[in-house]
């Protein structure tokens, strides 16, 4: 069953700004959505990749960011994973009901990528991924593990992504962000067999 049958009477939907002299970033975020997506980070493969996220793990994701584009894209990415990982945390609340553990194994053609999601409030990043190429379009390949290090840690969650298979570039990215989104959307669903929140300290 899928979560939105039991989405209850508050939706779950987070506004976050983040304004900084690197970036100034707006982030609306509905984790009971159907897969919209408005994203402009001046990052024509990041906004691929976002948008993958956001329409397979049916979260509408309103989402502007300016950046200082002209360094490179280190800021623009890691800070959107920043403020992501701040409103996947504030739209869920207090988390009650929540399945909290979520997992998926996403195969893209010759890519194959696992994603295990545990919302414990307890950051962690655990990270097996290799690139072949520096760059992809305007993105660098090394900032998606600086995007997955920020969104853990702003959501207070532990994010295990693994490669298990792939060569080309542009799948295996695509893979993981595809991966997350479906792990996520399964941990955050709710569970009508479960009172209050899913853990033996009554507290996540």
């Amino acid at each position: 069953m899928h979560r939105k049958e039991y989405q209850s009477v508050e939706a779950r939907i987070a506004h976050v700004t983040r304004n900084t002299k690197e970036t100034e970033i707006s982030l609306t975020l509905n984790l009971d959505g159907t897969g919209k997506c408005n994203v402009h980070t001046g990052i024509g493969f990041f906004d691929h990749m976002l948008e993958g996220f956001a329409r397979h793990g049916f979260f509408d994701l309103d989402l502007t960011v300016k950046g200082d584009l002209q360094v490179d894209s280190h800021h623009t990415v890691e800070d959107t994973g920043i403020v992501l990982g701040t409103a996947i945390r504030e739209a869920l609340g207090d988390k009650a009901g929540i399945r909290r553990y979520g997992s998926a194994v996403i195969p893209m053609d010759d890519a194959l990528l696992l994603c295990a999601v545990d919302l414990c409030g307890r950051p962690y990043l655990a990270f097996q991924m290799e690139f072949g190429a520096p760059m992809i379009g305007t993105m660098q390949t090394e900032m998606v593990r600086e995007f997955f290090y920020a969104l853990s840690y702003s959501a207070m969650m532990n994010l295990h992504i693994r490669q298990l298979d792939g060569r080309n570039d542009h799948h295996v990215i695509e893979g993981s962000f595809k991966a997350l989104a479906r792990a996520l959307d399964q941990a955050v669903s709710m569970d009508p067999r479960i009172e209050g929140v899913l853990s033996t300290k009554g507290l996540l």
